[in-house]
């Protein structure tokens, strides 16, 4: 059973992981208005990651005993002044979610929930991904400029394909 005070830490999160999604979302609505259709899928792909990483929250919560409880979710920015600036909000934004579920796994230690740490792991793991994935295309990006490289950056980052994870 989850105390109350990590049902709503859990819920919080589960609902970052939504407004998650909604940047990556907005960000391929973006980037399909300016004629980036290769990085429009790969932030629809993202979008894609960030849904089912709430679910995996939603999931847990009623699974644990607890009530998974949707919450209004602000509307993301929906313009970038380039293509560099918009992921490094990415990257910004992917640094915040790694602080928010580090704070997940110090609450489960402070309040003896084991449970709750095994679940995490996998969270942690992956947000060490994302920072480098993410980190990784903005290094690109400010190698490349807005010339032709990014030609070719679109063209590879068009290849993504969310797959879900088998086990989570």
């Amino acid at each position: 059973m989850l105390s109350e005070k990590m049902q709503d830490a859990l819920n919080s999160q589960m609902n970052w992981e939504i407004y998650s999604a909604h940047i990556y979302l907005s960000m391929s609505s973006h980037f399909a208005q300016v004629g980036l259709a290769g990085v429009a899928r790969w932030m629809d792909a993202q979008y894609q990651e960030e849904m089912y990483h709430a679910m995996q929250f939603f999931k847990y919560i009623n699974e644990a005993g607890g009530h998974a409880k949707l919450a209004a979710i602000e509307a993301p920015p929906y313009k970038w002044e380039s293509t560099l600036a918009a992921f490094e909000h990415a990257l910004e934004h992917e640094q915040g979610v790694t602080s928010r579920i580090n704070a997940l796994a110090d609450l489960s230690i402070e309040e003896k929930s084991h449970a709750v740490g095994i679940f995490l792991q996998w969270f942690i793991a992956e947000q060490v991904e994302e920072e480098d994935t993410v980190g990784g295309i903005v290094g690109k990006l400010k190698l490349v400029g807005d010339g032709g490289g990014l030609f070719m950056l679109d063209n590879e980052l068009g290849s993504r394909v969310f797959t879900p994870p088998t086990k989570a």
